[in-house]
């Protein structure tokens, strides 16, 4: 091969090697290589919708000395029964003693403060359901079927019976700043049609209509008539918890201290039908009263309680 030709192919060559080494990233090493860009990741899936945790309006309603195996199925209460069948019951629920107020003050102070319903204390100062649901910035009543005026502290005043009232002995309730939330349960219809209803509301059947003294078709009757419009309400389909318990069994059933009581829990975000075999006494609904309105103080035996969430 003539010398220039070989000069020419030589120079050629090596232009070739060049450029095979750039195209794969070699030969120099201030070469810039840009990789592409990774594929972006999917956007995370938004969960569905859960259970409603917290709810705005909480209420109680206390009925009085029947058994479990009274209640539940007896066609005496076809109300109560199906609110069973809608909404949830607790099956292995027991109240903490006998007599009634005792149950009273666990479902408000957690404690059982006293069994002495001829001289209850004047004044109980320990932590208790008013304290923290103020202490949440909520507001609260207590309906009390029968009672004279609003605020009133006073006496028996038949059919109304002070020791089913917890409130007119809580240092927090009675202040003055508070003690006008203490009403006659005729607020509470007034309350439900003008949309005023409380963040917490405890409700009080006088002794004719809470099965004490009248009987349990009576007190079904009653909470037909005076429930069942809370439930349809706006506000209670919204974000509306209800709890309906007994305060004790009859006084022969000492199981857990009371005996096993009937509770249902409502709610238009609770499992229909459901039915729990959690062990659970009263300081598990004043637990569930706070737990549901965002508190995580919890007075006297509610501190140790189990949450109820399995309802929702």
């Amino acid at each position: 091969m003539p010398e220039k030709l070989k000069t020419t192919f030589a120079v050629g060559m090596l232009a070739l090697l060049l450029i095979c080494q750039l195209a794969c990233g070699g030969g120099v090493s201030s070469q810039t290589f840009n990789a592409p860009a990774p594929p972006a990741p999917s956007p995370t899936p938004t969960p569905p919708p859960g259970p409603v945790t917290a709810y705005n309006h909480v209420f109680v309603v206390v009925e009085e000395n029947h058994s479990y195996s009274e209640v539940v199925g007896n066609t005496s209460m076809p109300y109560f029964n199906s609110l069973i069948s809608n909404y949830g019951l607790a099956t292995q629920y027991f109240a903490d003693t006998h007599p009634s107020i005792g149950n009273y003050f666990v479902l408000t102070t957690g404690v059982v403060v006293t069994n002495n319903e001829a001289t209850p204390p004047a004044t109980v100062t320990a932590d208790n359901v008013v304290r923290q649901v103020l202490a949440l910035k909520k507001t609260w009543k207590s309906y009390a079927e029968s009672l004279p005026s609003v605020g009133y502290l006073g006496g028996d005043v038949y059919p109304y019976a002070q020791h089913h009232n917890p409130f007119v002995f809580l240092q927090d309730a009675i202040a003055a700043t508070q003690v006008n939330n203490i009403v006659p349960f005729s607020q509470f219809a007034t309350d439900v049609a003008n949309n005023q209803l409380p963040n917490f509301g405890f409700i009080v059947p006088n002794q004719l209509n809470n099965a004490h003294d009248g009987t349990l078709a009576q007190a079904d009757t009653w909470l037909q008539k005076n429930i069942a419009p809370l439930i349809a309400s706006t506000t209670f389909q919204k974000d509306g918890l209800l709890i309906i318990t007994f305060d004790e069994s009859d006084f022969s059933d000492l199981q857990n201290g009371g005996g096993h009581v009937a509770t249902v829990v409502v709610s238009a975000h609770a499992k229909k039908g459901f039915q729990s075999t959690t062990f659970y006494q009263h300081g598990a609904t004043l637990r569930e009263i706070l737990h549901a309105l965002g508190g995580t103080t919890f007075p006297g035996s509610a501190a140790t309680a189990t949450d109820m969430d399995e309802f929702f």
